[in-house]
Protein backbone atom coordinates (compact mmCIF):
# COMPACT_ATOMS: atom_id res chain seq x y z
CA UNK A 1 0.00 0.00 0.00
CA UNK A 2 1.58 3.47 -0.80
CA UNK A 3 1.85 5.72 2.35
CA UNK A 4 1.16 9.33 1.43
CA UNK A 5 3.41 12.12 2.59
CA UNK A 6 2.73 14.35 4.53
CA UNK A 7 3.58 17.82 5.49
CA UNK A 8 1.35 20.18 7.91
CA UNK A 9 1.84 23.86 7.97
CA UNK A 10 0.36 25.30 11.05
CA UNK A 11 1.13 23.87 14.90
CA UNK A 12 -1.87 26.08 16.96
CA UNK A 13 -4.91 25.18 18.02
CA UNK A 14 -6.72 23.46 15.41
CA UNK A 15 -3.02 20.90 14.63
CA UNK A 16 -3.71 17.81 16.83
CA UNK A 17 -7.18 17.23 14.90
CA UNK A 18 -5.36 16.73 12.10
CA UNK A 19 -1.98 15.05 13.07
CA UNK A 20 -3.42 12.83 15.37
CA UNK A 21 -6.32 11.27 12.43
CA UNK A 22 -3.59 11.47 10.31
CA UNK A 23 -1.59 9.21 12.46
CA UNK A 24 -4.72 6.81 12.75
CA UNK A 25 -4.38 6.49 9.18
CA UNK A 26 -2.82 3.15 6.89
CA UNK A 27 -1.92 5.05 3.87
CA UNK A 28 -0.97 8.51 5.23
CA UNK A 29 2.52 9.64 7.70
CA UNK A 30 3.70 12.61 8.48
CA UNK A 31 6.99 13.28 7.50
CA UNK A 32 7.17 17.09 8.64
CA UNK A 33 5.52 19.72 9.99
CA UNK A 34 5.76 23.71 9.76
CA UNK A 35 5.52 27.12 11.71
CA UNK A 36 6.84 30.22 12.03
CA UNK A 37 7.19 29.78 15.80
CA UNK A 38 10.25 27.50 15.95
CA UNK A 39 9.31 26.33 20.14
CA UNK A 40 6.21 25.01 18.93
CA UNK A 41 7.24 23.81 15.66
CA UNK A 42 10.07 21.43 17.05
CA UNK A 43 7.97 20.53 20.35
CA UNK A 44 5.19 19.02 17.38
CA UNK A 45 8.08 17.55 15.38
CA UNK A 46 9.15 15.42 18.87
CA UNK A 47 5.70 14.73 19.31
CA UNK A 48 5.26 12.74 15.96
CA UNK A 49 8.96 11.82 15.41
CA UNK A 50 8.98 13.92 11.75
CA UNK A 51 11.38 16.76 10.60
CA UNK A 52 10.21 20.81 11.14
CA UNK A 53 10.53 23.92 9.21
CA UNK A 54 9.93 27.36 9.61
CA UNK A 55 9.12 28.23 6.25
CA UNK A 56 6.72 26.01 3.95
CA UNK A 57 7.92 26.51 1.17
CA UNK A 58 11.04 25.30 2.63
CA UNK A 59 9.44 22.36 3.83
CA UNK A 60 7.30 21.39 0.26
CA UNK A 61 10.43 22.01 -1.95
CA UNK A 62 12.48 19.45 -0.02
CA UNK A 63 10.24 16.63 1.45
CA UNK A 64 8.58 15.64 -1.78
CA UNK A 65 5.04 15.62 -0.31
CA UNK A 66 1.94 14.13 -1.47
CA UNK A 67 -0.16 16.21 0.23
CA UNK A 68 -0.14 19.47 2.66
CA UNK A 69 -2.61 20.38 5.56
CA UNK A 70 -3.26 23.84 6.08
CA UNK A 71 -3.97 25.01 9.61
CA UNK A 72 -2.36 28.74 9.88
CA UNK A 73 -4.43 31.81 9.98
CA UNK A 74 -6.90 32.43 7.45
CA UNK A 75 -5.67 34.90 5.27
CA UNK A 76 -2.63 32.07 4.65
CA UNK A 77 -4.45 29.66 3.26
CA UNK A 78 -4.68 30.44 -0.61
CA UNK A 79 -1.12 31.45 -0.97
CA UNK A 80 0.00 27.85 0.89
CA UNK A 81 -2.49 26.45 -1.21
CA UNK A 82 -1.32 27.82 -4.65
CA UNK A 83 2.56 27.50 -3.87
CA UNK A 84 1.42 23.66 -2.80
CA UNK A 85 -0.31 23.00 -6.13
CA UNK A 86 2.16 24.29 -7.95
CA UNK A 87 4.20 21.60 -7.00
CA UNK A 88 1.95 18.95 -7.64
CA UNK A 89 1.20 18.32 -3.99
CA UNK A 90 -2.40 17.69 -2.89
CA UNK A 91 -4.25 20.44 -0.35
CA UNK A 92 -6.53 19.67 2.56
CA UNK A 93 -6.88 23.23 4.06
CA UNK A 94 -8.90 23.66 7.14
CA UNK A 95 -11.84 26.09 7.22
CA UNK A 96 -12.97 29.05 5.37
CA UNK A 97 -11.03 28.08 2.60
CA UNK A 98 -10.29 32.12 2.07
CA UNK A 99 -11.14 35.19 3.22
CA UNK A 100 -11.86 36.25 -0.52
CA UNK A 101 -13.85 34.63 -3.01
CA UNK A 102 -11.61 35.63 -5.45
CA UNK A 103 -8.74 34.36 -3.30
CA UNK A 104 -10.91 30.37 -3.14
CA UNK A 105 -11.29 30.94 -6.97
CA UNK A 106 -7.55 31.16 -7.31
CA UNK A 107 -6.67 28.26 -5.29
CA UNK A 108 -9.14 25.76 -7.54
CA UNK A 109 -7.81 27.12 -10.67
CA UNK A 110 -4.67 26.49 -9.12
CA UNK A 111 -5.59 22.37 -8.12
CA UNK A 112 -7.10 22.04 -11.47
CA UNK A 113 -4.40 23.44 -13.48
CA UNK A 114 -1.38 21.13 -11.19
CA UNK A 115 -4.14 18.06 -11.19
CA UNK A 116 -3.94 17.74 -7.91
CA UNK A 117 -6.63 17.60 -5.20
CA UNK A 118 -8.36 20.38 -3.10
CA UNK A 119 -10.17 19.43 0.30
CA UNK A 120 -11.43 21.32 2.98
CA UNK A 121 -12.48 20.87 6.25
CA UNK A 122 -16.32 20.91 7.32
CA UNK A 123 -16.10 18.02 9.75
CA UNK A 124 -19.68 19.36 10.85
CA UNK A 125 -21.26 17.37 8.31
CA UNK A 126 -19.68 14.05 9.57
CA UNK A 127 -21.45 14.11 12.33
CA UNK A 128 -24.15 11.46 13.48
CA UNK A 129 -27.24 13.96 13.64
CA UNK A 130 -25.86 15.99 10.30
CA UNK A 131 -25.91 12.51 8.44
CA UNK A 132 -29.21 11.00 9.63
CA UNK A 133 -30.89 15.11 8.47
CA UNK A 134 -29.28 14.83 5.02
CA UNK A 135 -30.28 11.39 4.65
CA UNK A 136 -33.91 12.12 5.16
CA UNK A 137 -34.08 15.18 3.10
CA UNK A 138 -32.87 13.59 0.71
CA UNK A 139 -35.13 10.39 1.06
CA UNK A 140 -38.10 12.82 0.13
CA UNK A 141 -39.73 11.34 3.40
CA UNK A 142 -40.11 14.96 4.80
CA UNK A 143 -41.12 16.49 1.67
CA UNK A 144 -39.95 20.06 0.61
CA UNK A 145 -38.34 22.07 3.16
CA UNK A 146 -40.77 25.40 3.32
CA UNK A 147 -38.15 27.57 5.83
CA UNK A 148 -34.89 27.21 8.32
CA UNK A 149 -33.91 29.12 11.49
CA UNK A 150 -29.79 28.65 12.86
CA UNK A 151 -28.78 29.85 16.29
CA UNK A 152 -25.06 30.49 16.97
CA UNK A 153 -24.59 31.91 20.90
CA UNK A 154 -21.11 31.14 21.77
CA UNK A 155 -18.34 33.17 24.30
CA UNK A 156 -15.11 34.82 23.03
CA UNK A 157 -13.90 37.49 25.03
CA UNK A 158 -11.53 40.04 24.28
CA UNK A 159 -9.23 38.47 26.52
CA UNK A 160 -9.66 35.65 23.79
CA UNK A 161 -8.12 38.03 21.28
CA UNK A 162 -5.89 39.50 23.02
CA UNK A 163 -3.86 35.91 23.19
CA UNK A 164 -3.73 36.40 18.70
CA UNK A 165 -2.00 38.01 16.71
CA UNK A 166 -4.60 37.55 13.66
CA UNK A 167 -8.23 36.95 15.24
CA UNK A 168 -10.10 39.83 15.35
CA UNK A 169 -8.88 41.42 12.14
CA UNK A 170 -10.32 41.88 8.99
CA UNK A 171 -6.89 41.63 6.97
CA UNK A 172 -5.67 38.23 8.70
CA UNK A 173 -9.23 36.54 9.85
CA UNK A 174 -11.57 38.20 7.49
CA UNK A 175 -14.04 38.62 10.52
CA UNK A 176 -15.61 37.44 13.53
CA UNK A 177 -18.37 35.61 14.66
CA UNK A 178 -19.62 34.01 10.86
CA UNK A 179 -16.28 33.52 9.46
CA UNK A 180 -15.08 31.75 12.66
CA UNK A 181 -17.91 30.53 14.93
CA UNK A 182 -21.08 30.43 12.87
CA UNK A 183 -19.25 29.01 9.24
CA UNK A 184 -20.07 25.43 10.15
CA UNK A 185 -23.80 26.11 11.01
CA UNK A 186 -24.20 27.93 8.00
CA UNK A 187 -22.69 25.43 5.42
CA UNK A 188 -24.37 22.48 7.75
CA UNK A 189 -27.97 24.88 6.56
CA UNK A 190 -26.95 25.29 3.26
CA UNK A 191 -26.02 21.98 2.48
CA UNK A 192 -29.13 20.22 3.80
CA UNK A 193 -31.03 22.77 1.98
CA UNK A 194 -28.92 21.93 -0.73
CA UNK A 195 -29.75 24.25 -3.54
CA UNK A 196 -28.65 27.58 -4.99
CA UNK A 197 -28.55 30.92 -2.79
CA UNK A 198 -30.99 33.60 -4.62
CA UNK A 199 -30.15 36.49 -2.25
CA UNK A 200 -28.57 37.46 1.27
CA UNK A 201 -29.69 39.86 3.17
CA UNK A 202 -27.61 40.73 6.69
CA UNK A 203 -26.78 43.27 9.40
CA UNK A 204 -23.69 43.05 11.08
CA UNK A 205 -22.21 44.93 13.98
CA UNK A 206 -19.59 44.70 17.07
CA UNK A 207 -22.06 45.20 20.12
CA UNK A 208 -19.44 44.20 23.31
CA UNK A 209 -16.04 43.89 22.51
CA UNK A 210 -13.20 46.67 23.09
CA UNK A 211 -10.18 45.56 21.07
CA UNK A 212 -11.20 43.87 17.56
CA UNK A 213 -12.03 45.18 14.49
CA UNK A 214 -14.64 42.59 13.03
CA UNK A 215 -17.94 41.90 14.04
CA UNK A 216 -18.92 40.02 17.29
CA UNK A 217 -22.56 39.93 15.74
CA UNK A 218 -24.63 38.69 12.81
CA UNK A 219 -28.02 38.11 11.53
CA UNK A 220 -29.55 38.24 8.31
CA UNK A 221 -31.58 36.05 5.68
CA UNK A 222 -30.28 33.65 3.22
CA UNK A 223 -33.25 32.82 0.47
CA UNK A 224 -32.67 30.04 -1.83
CA UNK A 225 -34.06 29.68 -5.13
CA UNK A 226 -35.80 26.85 -5.16
CA UNK A 227 -37.95 29.47 -2.62
CA UNK A 228 -36.60 28.19 0.93
CA UNK A 229 -36.03 31.47 3.30
CA UNK A 230 -33.54 30.79 6.08
CA UNK A 231 -32.97 33.31 9.22
CA UNK A 232 -29.44 33.26 11.27
CA UNK A 233 -28.62 34.87 14.69
CA UNK A 234 -24.65 34.77 15.43
CA UNK A 235 -22.86 36.42 18.42
CA UNK A 236 -19.78 34.88 20.54
CA UNK A 237 -20.44 37.52 23.69
CA UNK A 238 -23.00 35.17 25.36
CA UNK A 239 -22.20 33.45 29.11
CA UNK A 240 -20.67 30.47 27.74
CA UNK A 241 -20.66 28.26 24.21
CA UNK A 242 -24.15 27.24 24.14
CA UNK A 243 -25.29 24.28 21.78
CA UNK A 244 -25.85 25.29 17.97
CA UNK A 245 -29.14 25.07 16.79
CA UNK A 246 -30.72 24.46 13.81
CA UNK A 247 -34.53 23.80 12.84
CA UNK A 248 -36.06 23.40 8.98
CA UNK A 249 -39.99 23.67 8.61
CA UNK A 250 -41.43 20.58 5.92
CA UNK A 251 -43.66 19.77 4.73
CA UNK A 252 -44.28 16.37 6.71
CA UNK A 253 -42.37 17.42 9.87
CA UNK A 254 -39.86 19.58 11.47
CA UNK A 255 -35.87 19.09 11.73
CA UNK A 256 -34.36 20.15 15.06
CA UNK A 257 -31.21 19.93 15.46
CA UNK A 258 -29.01 21.20 18.75
CA UNK A 259 -25.31 20.61 19.25
CA UNK A 260 -24.77 17.05 17.65
CA UNK A 261 -28.05 15.62 18.39
CA UNK A 262 -30.87 15.46 15.67
CA UNK A 263 -34.73 14.84 16.33
CA UNK A 264 -36.88 14.41 13.29
CA UNK A 265 -40.62 14.21 14.38
CA UNK A 266 -43.10 13.82 11.33
CA UNK A 267 -47.00 15.05 10.98
CA UNK A 268 -47.44 11.60 11.16
CA UNK A 269 -46.13 10.99 14.41
CA UNK A 270 -43.27 9.08 13.64
CA UNK A 271 -40.00 10.33 15.35
CA UNK A 272 -36.00 9.45 14.24
CA UNK A 273 -33.02 10.81 16.15
CA UNK A 274 -29.18 10.38 16.48
CA UNK A 275 -26.23 11.86 18.26
CA UNK A 276 -23.14 11.66 18.94
CA UNK A 277 -21.92 8.16 19.87
CA UNK A 278 -20.55 7.98 23.95
CA UNK A 279 -18.44 4.53 22.97
CA UNK A 280 -16.83 6.57 19.55
CA UNK A 281 -14.43 8.90 21.22
CA UNK A 282 -11.01 9.77 19.62
CA UNK A 283 -8.10 11.24 21.55
CA UNK A 284 -6.76 14.39 19.81
CA UNK A 285 -4.92 15.49 22.91
CA UNK A 286 -5.38 18.72 25.37
CA UNK A 287 -8.07 20.00 23.30
CA UNK A 288 -11.60 20.67 23.75
CA UNK A 289 -14.12 17.77 24.40
CA UNK A 290 -16.62 19.18 21.68
CA UNK A 291 -14.44 18.15 18.76
CA UNK A 292 -15.70 14.89 18.50
CA UNK A 293 -14.56 12.26 16.26
CA UNK A 294 -15.62 13.94 12.56
CA UNK A 295 -11.94 15.35 11.66
CA UNK A 296 -10.99 12.38 11.82
CA UNK A 297 -13.72 11.15 9.59
CA UNK A 298 -13.38 13.57 6.95
CA UNK A 299 -9.63 13.17 6.88
CA UNK A 300 -9.84 9.35 6.24
CA UNK A 301 -12.17 10.02 3.53
CA UNK A 302 -9.91 12.33 1.81
CA UNK A 303 -7.39 10.02 2.16
CA UNK A 304 -9.62 7.49 0.62
CA UNK A 305 -10.73 9.74 -2.39
CA UNK A 306 -7.24 10.37 -2.79
CA UNK A 307 -6.37 6.73 -3.27
CA UNK A 308 -8.74 5.83 -5.79
CA UNK A 309 -8.39 9.01 -7.76
CA UNK A 310 -11.84 10.61 -6.44
CA UNK A 311 -13.05 13.99 -6.16
CA UNK A 312 -13.41 14.54 -1.77
CA UNK A 313 -16.68 14.71 -1.06
CA UNK A 314 -16.44 18.42 -0.02
CA UNK A 315 -13.73 19.54 -2.36
CA UNK A 316 -13.04 23.08 -3.90
CA UNK A 317 -15.74 23.60 -5.68
CA UNK A 318 -18.37 22.85 -2.93
CA UNK A 319 -16.78 24.62 0.05
CA UNK A 320 -16.30 27.13 -2.44
CA UNK A 321 -20.20 27.71 -2.22
CA UNK A 322 -20.07 27.98 1.49
CA UNK A 323 -17.37 30.88 0.89
CA UNK A 324 -19.52 32.66 -1.29
CA UNK A 325 -22.62 32.82 0.87
CA UNK A 326 -20.22 33.83 3.56
CA UNK A 327 -18.86 36.89 1.73
CA UNK A 328 -22.36 37.79 0.76
CA UNK A 329 -22.98 38.13 4.13
CA UNK A 330 -20.40 40.51 4.96
CA UNK A 331 -20.78 42.01 1.70
CA UNK A 332 -24.48 42.66 2.92
CA UNK A 333 -23.86 44.02 6.19
CA UNK A 334 -20.89 46.28 5.61
CA UNK A 335 -22.84 48.18 2.44
CA UNK A 336 -26.34 47.77 4.17
CA UNK A 337 -27.80 46.10 0.93
CA UNK A 338 -28.79 42.93 -0.32
CA UNK A 339 -26.81 40.92 -2.70
CA UNK A 340 -28.60 39.22 -5.45
CA UNK A 341 -26.47 36.23 -6.64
Amino acid sequence: MKKFRVGIVGCGNIFPMHAYSIKLLDNAEIVAVCDIKEDRAKQKAEELGCKYYLDYKEMIDKENLDVVHICTPHYLHPPICIYAANKGVNVLTEKPMSIKLEDADAMIKACDDNNVTLGVIFQNRYNAGSQLIKKTLESGELGKIISGKAMVTWKRTDEYYSQSDWKGTWDKEGGGVIIDQAIHTLDLMRWFVGDEIEYVDAVIGNRAHEIIEVEDSAEGVIKYKNGVVTGFWAINYYGYDAPVEIELYCEKGIVKMAADKAVIKFNDGREFSADRNPNETFNYGNVKSYWGVSHAKQIRKYYEALEKGEKPEIDGREARKTQAMICAIYESGKNRKRIIF
